[in-house]
Protein backbone atom coordinates (compact mmCIF):
# COMPACT_ATOMS: atom_id res chain seq x y z
CA UNK A 1 0.00 0.00 0.00
CA UNK A 2 0.89 3.46 -0.38
CA UNK A 3 0.71 6.55 1.46
CA UNK A 4 1.21 10.65 0.89
CA UNK A 5 2.56 12.57 3.38
CA UNK A 6 2.83 16.00 2.54
CA UNK A 7 4.65 17.23 5.68
CA UNK A 8 7.42 14.15 5.45
CA UNK A 9 10.41 16.48 3.99
CA UNK A 10 13.70 14.96 5.51
CA UNK A 11 15.15 11.98 6.51
CA UNK A 12 14.21 12.17 10.26
CA UNK A 13 10.82 12.41 9.23
CA UNK A 14 11.22 9.35 7.04
CA UNK A 15 12.60 7.72 10.51
CA UNK A 16 10.06 8.53 12.48
CA UNK A 17 7.15 7.36 9.64
CA UNK A 18 8.91 4.04 9.60
CA UNK A 19 9.00 3.89 13.49
CA UNK A 20 5.33 4.93 13.53
CA UNK A 21 4.77 2.11 11.04
CA UNK A 22 6.32 -0.70 12.63
CA UNK A 23 5.36 0.29 15.85
CA UNK A 24 2.08 -1.44 14.67
CA UNK A 25 3.68 -4.16 12.60
CA UNK A 26 7.25 -4.91 13.35
CA UNK A 27 7.93 -6.91 10.58
CA UNK A 28 6.09 -4.28 7.85
CA UNK A 29 8.71 -3.39 5.06
CA UNK A 30 8.83 0.42 4.45
CA UNK A 31 10.38 2.58 1.75
CA UNK A 32 10.05 6.14 2.76
CA UNK A 33 10.92 8.78 -0.15
CA UNK A 34 10.96 12.00 1.96
CA UNK A 35 11.26 14.14 -2.06
CA UNK A 36 8.68 12.81 -3.41
CA UNK A 37 6.58 12.51 0.09
CA UNK A 38 5.39 9.43 -0.16
CA UNK A 39 5.88 5.70 1.68
CA UNK A 40 5.22 2.35 0.39
CA UNK A 41 4.46 0.05 2.77
CA UNK A 42 4.63 -3.96 2.54
CA UNK A 43 2.39 -5.07 5.66
CA UNK A 44 -0.27 -7.88 6.65
CA UNK A 45 -2.11 -5.07 9.25
CA UNK A 46 -5.18 -3.08 8.22
CA UNK A 47 -4.18 -0.25 6.52
CA UNK A 48 -6.63 2.34 8.76
CA UNK A 49 -4.38 1.15 11.97
CA UNK A 50 -1.15 2.34 10.09
CA UNK A 51 -2.92 5.47 9.37
CA UNK A 52 -3.91 5.92 12.88
CA UNK A 53 -0.49 5.49 13.93
CA UNK A 54 0.97 7.51 10.97
CA UNK A 55 -1.81 10.10 12.80
CA UNK A 56 -0.86 10.34 15.92
CA UNK A 57 3.32 10.87 15.38
CA UNK A 58 2.40 14.10 13.37
CA UNK A 59 2.54 12.36 9.90
CA UNK A 60 -1.30 12.33 8.52
CA UNK A 61 -1.67 10.54 5.21
CA UNK A 62 -3.27 13.05 2.44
Amino acid sequence: MQFHIENMTCGGCARSVTKAIQSVDPTAEVNADPGARKVDVKSSAPRDQLVNALTEVGYAPA
